[in-house]
């Protein structure tokens, strides 16, 4: 018995390994190897782009559909704090020129950046606080993004940056940066046309004139969509052409019948005889001899009836001639 006890002691008085146990359950140690595996998965997952971009995040978009933050998860843009200056293209709100080839130089050799705000929300924005010496504004562009489709001027994050490359020439940077969304690549389509002419021109004044001609051009087509819905509806309520036409022909047979009567040339009322035929000239209109029958029914020529006349020639009951 005290052999046991003993023994039972000395298993109590050993000091005892404590084991510590994360919040999932696991050990610290499997825990530290499972986050080093993590943060390595994590890292190759990370993508490189040719040149640096920088955002300042304000933290008004939804994070589940904000641009700039899936870019950042990718490991393709930087966060700056408030205060920082960034020495690239700087697309902001508060820019005094617009984004124009001339930038090529400074895009490629310095980058660019975009301040993540919401357009409901400018006014929070610390702008004096943020930017740099490249401060730059986007010329008329259409939007592509699930928020502001179709919407003018209202780009999100990557449209932004991607506008930016694209007006300086690097399509291939645009493309493989709109290429991480699903919705992305329809931004370049959507201002394909408007995009070529931007990168035609030289200069901000350039750009700007160019935005000014195209910005007219919309203004005129609208004109006429709104003239041409007018017409359409007045279609609706019939050919007024034809209405029209209708009238005109009806006053032009007023006057003509006018005019006739004016030069005794509009015809008499159309008369006809006792068998049917019209009657056309005065002489027609006197009255024709009645035809005359015998007693079976036979038509009476007029030299007949004369030489009857003449003859006296009479009949009995039966129709037979009677000679004198």
């Amino acid at each position: 018995m005290g052999k046991g006890k003993g023994k039972n002691k000395q298993t109590e008085d050993r000091p005892v390994k404590a084991r510590h146990r994360g919040a999932n359950g696991h050990h610290t140690r499997q825990n530290h190897k499972h986050m080093e595996l993590k943060q390595h998965a994590h890292t190759e997952a990370k993508l490189s782009f040719p040149v640096k971009m920088a955002m300042w995040d304000f933290d008004h978009c939804d994070p589940k559909r904000c641009s700039g933050k899936k870019l950042e998860r990718l490991g393709l843009i930087t966060s700056l704090r408030v205060g920082q200056k960034f020495q690239g293209i700087v697309v902001s709100p508060n820019g005094q020129g617009v984004v124009c080839p001339d930038d090529r130089a400074i895009v490629e050799e310095f980058g660019a950046s975009v301040v993540e705000c919401s357009w409901a929300r400018l006014d929070e924005v610390p702008f004096n606080r943020i930017g740099g010496k490249h401060e730059r504004l986007l010329p008329y562009l259409v939007a592509a993004n699930q928020v502001n489709y179709g919407r003018p001027w209202r780009l999100n994050c990557v449209e932004a940056l991607a506008a930016c490359f694209a007006i300086v020439g690097r399509m291939d940077w645009a493309s493989d940066l709109l290429s991480h969304f699903s919705w992305g690549l329809g931004f370049l389509e959507l201002n394909k046309e408007l995009l070529e002419i931007y990168q035609q021109c030289t200069d901000n004044e350039s750009v700007k004139k160019a935005e000014e001609n195209w910005l007219a051009q919309i203004e005129e087509e609208t004109k006429k969509r709104k003239l041409e819905a007018q017409e359409t509806d007045v279609w609706m309520m019939g050919n007024v052409n034809r209405k029209l036409n209708d009238l005109d022909i009806k006053d032009e047979t007023d006057d003509d019948e006018e005019t006739d009567k004016e030069l005794g040339l509009l015809s008499k009322p159309i008369r006809y005889d006792n068998l049917g035929n019209s009657i056309d000239s005065e002489e027609d209109e006197i009255a024709p001899k009645s035809i005359q029958y015998d007693s079976l029914g036979n038509a009476l020529e007029e030299e007949e009836e004369e030489e009857e006349e003449e003859g006296g020639v009479s009949y009995d009951r039966l129709g037979n001639i009677i000679s004198s």
